[in-house]
């Protein structure tokens, strides 16, 4: 019995030191990100386009580029992963075909982004004729976070009592009745945990969108889908491998950098906020 303690505290252990090992680490990062880069942030840097080579001026054409390709990739990529999620785990029966289907999305989840990156250029910007846009970038990362969505969202419908259905379904209303007004209302703080993933990798993502929609330079905003953007994270990989002055260009790297993370963890805190309020309204 004694063994069996000492064994249960000594994995106890090492679960506790990994987690502490993996906060050190995210807030060492953070800290490293902050302390390099919030010399640079102010009003300008934040409002202004680069200039001078993007040595100078600041990086707004970029922000704007980043919310909207993530924008864009939610708006594509969520009604798609929940839709999908539906009737995996509403409607289709266990068979070969379904577990080739999920094994294709397991595929897909592991898949490198710079393969989606060329799957984009081919598909979306050859061969559709999109071109270099908004419109291929949200794309291309839509289908990039559909993996997520689409096992995040069947997970949170699978979590609703089969008792609500049952008691739906007695009283005569139909099967997406069913659905749409009593499981899909209950899951939605589940799904809204699998699209906040999806949100932090499509805003971090770099390889999908220098293939469909990352531009070196552009001096205008977009004015539509089809044109092509800045964004802060192929931002950050020119300026730090590209650039004209690298080393000049450090302190906007970093800056750049905090600026990301900062828009990541708004537009994931929105969406934290959101989940929070239906969990408090859930009934069960």
């Amino acid at each position: 019995m004694k063994w069996r303690y000492f064994q249960q505290n000594v994995f106890f252990t090492l679960v506790r030191a990994s987690a502490l090992l993996i906060a050190l680490a995210l807030l060492g990062i953070v800290f490293f990100i902050l302390y390099n880069g919030i010399s640079v942030i102010n009003w300008d840097f934040i409002t202004k386009p680069p200039t001078d080579s993007m040595t100078k001026g600041g990086i707004m054409p970029a922000i704007l580029g980043t919310v909207y390709l993530t924008l864009g990739a939610i708006a594509i990529g969520l009604p798609l992963g929940i839709a999908s999620a539906i009737y995996l785990a509403e409607y289709a029966r266990e068979g070969r075909v379904i577990r080739f289907i999920r094994v294709g999305i397991n595929c897909l989840a592991g898949v490198p982004s710079v393969v989606f990156g060329l799957f984009g250029l081919g598909f979306f910007v050859i061969f559709l004729k999109f071109g270099s846009s908004i419109l291929s970038g949200s794309l291309t990362l839509g289908f990039l976070i559909l993996p997520t969505i689409i096992g995040a969202s069947e997970e949170a419908l699978k979590s609703v009592p089969q008792t609500f259905r049952e008691a739906s379904l007695s009283l005569g209303v139909s099967k997406w009745q069913t659905v749409y007004r009593i499981v899909l209302p209950n899951a939605l703080p589940g799904i809204l945990t699998g699209s906040i993933l999806g949100v932090g990798r499509a805003a971090g993502e770099t390889a999908p969108i220098m293939f469909t929609a990352a531009a070196f330079f552009t001096a205008k905003l977009p004015s539509s889908v089809f044109d092509e953007v800045m964004a802060l994270p192929y931002h950050i990989y020119v300026l730090a491998t590209a650039g004209t002055n690298i080393e000049a260009t450090r302190p906007i790297q970093y800056g750049t950098a905090l600026v990301l993370m900062i828009v990541v963890l708004g537009i994931d805190l929105f969406a934290i906020i959101i989940r929070g309020y239906m969990r408090k309204n859930k009934k069960w």
